[in-house]
């Protein structure tokens, strides 16, 4: 055999099972379609000469926070961590804006009533978070490393978000609850909806919410320069349509999703798992818009003029409207919008003192609507003047999104769909979700668990499960 493995797509799970590989002294390479590495963290420029752009992922929490990547040197390869000053913030129409900062004794002031409240659901796993992450980006097993402390978060978790929000009675406190439980690009009314906000809530609390300096980037060219100088290959600008095309191997990993491997694989899967991949579901798409701007992007609330990141939508219900529009089908007229501002923090990103903006909102899988405008007057909302500080930007509906990368089907950054019912079991219902069985072939992508983010955990999990085979 030539190589020990071989690794199809250079995204961050890619590169984690390649890492991880070599780390054994085993031969791996790495096979990259595009003319860069970095799947969904490539930082490009979009609009105009000097703004710089995160094409996909662009606030990192889980990235800091991997109990994997956060074992590698990335800082030695250039991996610089960015903190902003507030996490993330929530505008409200006519009030004080919501928001999550580094120390939770101040979260728990600004927060006044829902105070003593969220302290009392969030302290257990701010104490505790390590062991929380080694279990909840783990695959599922009955027999959890910390099987108390995992069952006092499920019982928080697997709520709905709308059921979980009712434990607060003011409107700022149920806004930051919408906003972070809308990460997970699912109806509010869906079981374990509830889950994403408290580990982003929780993350706030402990790594915050960080960007790379330069972009996105830079995590994953930092990853590859590890890789390499741990022996392994890169090549780049070579798309693999076939496995039969890559050169002998011992083992295959497909840094790609169901519908991918079904079409590079051919006959070579069992047929009864063929089918399991054919029924896999998507999710919900984006629609992404980057813009150059003169100016920072003018809030009202001084708050948000301090946040990497912002939640703009409004109160608790009427994100919920939006997001239970979009699952439907729909396209909301006030979307739920995330915008990231990574120039505050990074003046790499824009030259001579102008500023980048980062917004995505959620549409229907496959949409090609146009849902710039929609966006914009949403942020407008709460930033009065913005349209006038933009001075270029780069719109990709949900069908641009999966041209420039294949992972992304009908738009879905995330993999799949993570519902109840794919959450835990992607992509087959196996008991090891990695290995293709009666096969050398291997899932490393967000399509197992603990599905998307860029955390690098599903490319170690598939690379421990090549290990115990080899």
């Amino acid at each position: 055999m030539k190589y020990d493995a071989i690794v199809i797509g250079s995204g961050p799970n890619g590169l984690a099972a390649g890492i991880r590989l070599a780390q054994e002294g085993l031969s791996v390479k790495i096979f990259e379609k595009e003319d860069t590495i970095g799947g969904g963290t490539r930082t490009l420029t979009l609009t105009q000469p000097g703004f710089h752009h995160d094409i996909c992922s662009a606030i990192h929490p889980l990235a800091k926070a991997s109990p994997y990547l956060k074992t590698l040197p990335l800082e030695n390869y250039g991996l610089e961590w960015i903190q902003p000053e507030v996490p993330v913030a929530h505008p409200l129409d006519d009030k004080p804006a919501g928001a999550l900062f580094r120390s939770l004794d101040k979260t728990v002031d600004y927060l006044g009533n829902d105070g003593k409240t969220y302290r009392k659901w969030i302290t257990p796993f701010v104490n505790a978070w390590d062991d929380l992450l080694d279990d909840i980006l783990a695959p599922f097993s009955p027999l959890p490393n910390n099987p108390i402390l995992m069952a006092r978060f499920g019982l928080k978790a697997l709520r709905s978000a709308s059921g979980f929000a009712k434990r607060y009675q003011t409107e700022k406190a149920r806004a930051v609850f919408a906003g972070l439980a809308a990460h997970g690009i699912m109806p509010f009314d869906a079981t374990a909806t509830a889950a994403i906000g408290l580990v982003l809530g929780t993350a706030a609390h402990t790594v915050g919410w960080p960007y790379p300096k330069g972009g996105s980037h830079a995590i994953t060219k930092a990853m590859a320069g590890y890789f390499e100088s741990l022996g392994g290959k890169v090549e780049t600008g070579t798309e693999i349509t076939t496995i039969d095309e890559l050169p002998s191997s011992r083992s295959i990993l497909f840094n790609n999703t169901p519908q991918q491997i079904l079409d590079i694989s051919g006959d070579k899967l069992p047929q009864s798992y063929a089918k399991k991949l054919q029924r896999y579901e998507y999710g919900q798409g984006v629609f992404k818009l980057d813009f150059a701007l003169n100016e920072p992007i003018p809030w009202k609330d001084e708050l948000c003029c301090k946040a990497g990141t912002v939640h703009v939508g409004g109160t608790f219900e009427v994100i919920a409207a939006s997001e239970k529009q979009s699952a439907n089908g729909q396209h909301p007229e006030k979307p739920y919008v995330l915008v990231a501002q990574q120039s505050l923090g990074d003046d790499s990103r824009a030259p001579d003192h102008n500023h980048t903006g980062w917004a995505y909102c959620h549409v229907p899988n496959g949409s090609t609507e146009d849902m710039a405008e929609p966006i914009i007057s949403q942020i407008e909302r709460f930033a009065p003047g913005f349209r006038d500080c933009i001075l270029d930007s780069h719109a990709m509906n949900a069908q641009d999104m999966q041209v420039y990368n294949p992972n992304y089907i009908g738009g879905d950054i995330n993999g799949g769909r993570a519902d109840i019912t794919q959450l835990f079991t992607r992509p087959a219902g196996l008991f090891d979700p990695y290995h293709i069985p009666k096969t050398n072939m291997y899932i490393a992508s967000s399509s197992t668990p603990p599905g998307g983010g860029v955390h690098g955990m599903c490319g170690f999990h598939a690379a421990e499960s090549v290990l115990r085979n080899l």
